[in-house]
């Protein structure tokens, strides 16, 4: 094994960390999509990040362009379909975007290790998780009622 792949596989293992990392804390809040679904999008979106740089690499030549940054494209536009799912109207709320929002940033997390932002990855991820934790008990406790 040489050490691309290994490189490769501890970029898919820091994305399975810091995805599960924000399930984790989705399933603590008895969320929708939680821990399997948070992290599969971080290793997802990392690995298409991954595939976009380095499996498309070689055939890059005459006549050929290389354009990476055309996956990580797709990847927004994917999960911002996934995300459109999960948000729904009920009883006069809307509901879901905190999820769909957390899906998004899990894929930004991904893409940012498989680009190899490593400290970026992590930094997003402690203030994601402080977002959906911290700020959610700062709403409980100091934002009695929501405006219409």
């Amino acid at each position: 094994m040489d050490s691309s792949t290994l490189e490769m596989m501890l970029q898919l293992g820091l994305a399975f960390v810091l995805g599960a990392t924000l399930g984790i804390e989705r399933e603590v809040q008895s969320k929708p999509a939680g821990l399997r679904t948070y992290t599969l999008v971080c290793i997802g979106s990392c690995l298409f990040t991954i595939i976009s740089i380095m499996g498309f690499s070689g055939i890059a030549g005459a006549g050929v362009t290389f354009d990476p940054s055309r996956v990580a494209a797709q990847i927004v536009s994917g999960i911002g379909f996934i995300g459109a799912g999960l948000i729904f109207f009920r009883n006069d709320g809307v509901q879901g975007l905190t999820t769909a929002a957390g899906l998004w940033i899990a894929a930004a997390i991904g893409m940012a290790i498989g680009v190899r932002l490593y400290a970026i990855a992590v930094f997003a991820a402690v203030l994601s998780v402080l977002i959906l934790h911290v700020l959610a008990w700062f709403e409980r406790c100091f934002i009695k009622t929501k405006p219409e």
